[in-house]
């Protein structure tokens, strides 16, 4: 594993938690919006994140390609997927977008957000982004301290 290999691993978790945290905040922000532009109630999205596929970005010059260990290349967000569960149906025959016939008249259609699930991911995400910034300030302290033992 090459000396910027960790700082490069540890950005790629940095940009797709960033990404997730933005689209927890969309969630919560429209947990109560009965009306979107494709019509219907606002469902949810997540965001679906895998490792790469594709080769490091810095290969060290100093370690023979048999003594590579082929250490990972971090993650990247394959897509952001709507949440296409039901509904939630509340009684509230005033609203303006409550359904007006048929069995579940004077029912709305509510967005399928749960701010408690939304709550724990945010938290999740944010640990994750804090874990990933921990690993850059610790190979940041590391290449300091050999830099340090290298000029004396």
């Amino acid at each position: 594993m090459g000396i910027f290999n960790s700082i490069n691993i540890a950005g790629t978790g940095l940009s797709a938690e960033r990404l997730r945290s933005d689209v927890i905040a969309d969630n919560i922000a429209n947990a109560s919006t009965t009306r979107t532009s494709e019509g219907g109630p606002f469902r949810r999205s997540r965001v679906i994140m895998r490792p790469r596929a594709d080769g490091p970005y810095w290969r060290s010059p100093f370690l023979p390609e048999n003594m590579d260990n082929g250490g990972g290349t971090g993650v990247r967000v394959v897509e952001i997927q709507k949440d296409n569960t039901k509904p939630r149906l509340v009684y509230d025959p005033t609203h303006p977008d409550a359904i007006k016939d048929g069995p579940q008249s004077g029912y709305v259609e509510m967005p399928n957000v749960d701010i408690v699930t939304e709550m724990v991911d945010m938290i999740a995400a944010s640990r994750a982004y804090e874990a990933n910034a921990s690993i850059i300030e610790g190979s940041k302290s590391m290449f300091q301290r050999a830099l340090e033992i290298g000029s004396r």
